[in-house]
């Protein structure tokens, strides 16, 4: 691939004492990562070089430190140094430097992107509580990047080569998932899944399957009546509007048959529905992307796993996934804007989702 066509991708450090330096160098040390992209880190060199250590392997891998993202190679790993030189590493361990080297790197990467200094951006796990501040009031990456880019609507979806799941209701309490829960939203949440999947999945007509709230979807009525009042009202707006949505379906049954493999992607009604049964499976492989947002950002599925930070016990299988499906998504969107509704396949760098018939 010719330097000049090379997508830009930006990447977050993530909380400094977790497991995000480690899955980074780790995934950039294999160089077809940047033969197929540009990879810009947004973080320390004194923190990345730290990490470096107490990894086994890696002693032909250097980054190409630099002031800017205009100075980046196309034929290296790069980081941009967003922190001052004190910094202190603590591994494993939830502190407010962890946080604010967290924080620092997302505003500095989202500022490029916003001035397309690069093209796309993959956000390594931050501790949703130690970022918090008075200008960081958001539960998560999701939320604020929604904000930022002002977006009306955004949908997590987690994604694998065999299973896509968004959630209706994302990062609130258990509690409060029912009051939330309403025909407007979830419909709002379909018709987001529905063009996500055209335009930046590539699938010409895909099939939806929308999960119950209740045990075995409310029972008809007699273990609640989400489904009846709000669920199923619902779907059938969004089929009249063209979208082939089935359900609701029980959430316990769903995942461990076959019915999956008739979908396309799957809408759970709150964040443990959906994502519980997907890390069950997809764990080490999976990637959050947000669809709904003006540009592409994707983060692998796991958190900051402080437990095993420092020790080289973290499998980067699922960052080098998410910069895949970054760079993916980005050539997807421009095929899609070129022809319009009727996207042209691509060759893909790295094995697409599976299109169940």
């Amino acid at each position: 691939m010719a330097a000049e066509s090379k997508i830009k991708v930006g990447i977050t450090q993530g909380d400094i004492n977790g497991i995000g330096y480690e899955v980074i160098l780790k995934t950039l040390s294999d160089q077809r990562i940047a033969e197929m992209c540009t990879p810009i880190i947004y973080g320390s060199p004194k923190v990345a070089a730290y990490h470096r250590k107490n990894i086994s392997n890696l002693e032909n891998f250097n980054l190409n430190i630099i002031r800017t993202a205009a100075e980046a190679s196309a034929k290296r790993a790069n980081i941009v140094n967003v922190m001052g030189e004190e910094v202190k590493i603590e591994p494993g361990k939830l502190t407010a430097a962890g946080g604010q080297g967290a924080l620092t790197a997302l505003k500095a990467a989202v500022k490029d992107l916003k001035e397309q200094k690069i093209d796309v951006l993959v956000t390594a796990p931050f501790n949703k509580q130690n970022v918090q501040s008075e200008s960081y009031t958001f539960p998560g990456h999701t939320e604020f990047l929604a904000s930022t880019f002002e977006a009306p609507e955004v949908l997590m979806l987690l994604v694998n080569e065999g299973l896509r799941v968004g959630v209706a209701t994302g990062h609130i309490p258990l509690a409060k998932v029912s009051e939330a829960l309403n025909k407007g939203l979830i419909l709002r949440k379909l018709r987001l899944l529905n063009k996500s999947l055209k335009q930046d999945f590539t699938i010409h007509k895909p099939r939806i399957a929308v999960l119950g709230l209740n045990p075995h979807a409310g029972d008809g009525g007699l273990l609640g009546s989400e489904e009846n009042d709000t669920i199923i009202p619902a779907v059938e707006e969004a089929i009249k509007n063209g979208i082939l949505a089935f359900g609701p379906y029980p959430a316990d049954g769903f995942f461990g048959s076959d019915s999956i493999k008739r979908f396309d992607a799957v809408l759970a009604m709150y964040h443990d529905q959906g994502l519980a049964p997907f890390k069950a499976v997809a764990f080490n492989t999976g990637v959050n992307y947000t669809a709904g947002l003006p540009i592409v950002r994707t983060s692998p599925a796991h958190g900051t796993a402080y437990d095993i930070a420092g020790k080289d016990k973290a499998s980067p299988d699922s960052l080098r996934a998410a910069i895949y499906m970054a760079c993916d998504i980005y050539k997807s969107r421009k095929g899609y804007a070129e022809a319009g509704k009727n996207p042209v396949p691509y060759a893909p760098s790295a094995a697409p989702a599976r299109k169940f018939e």
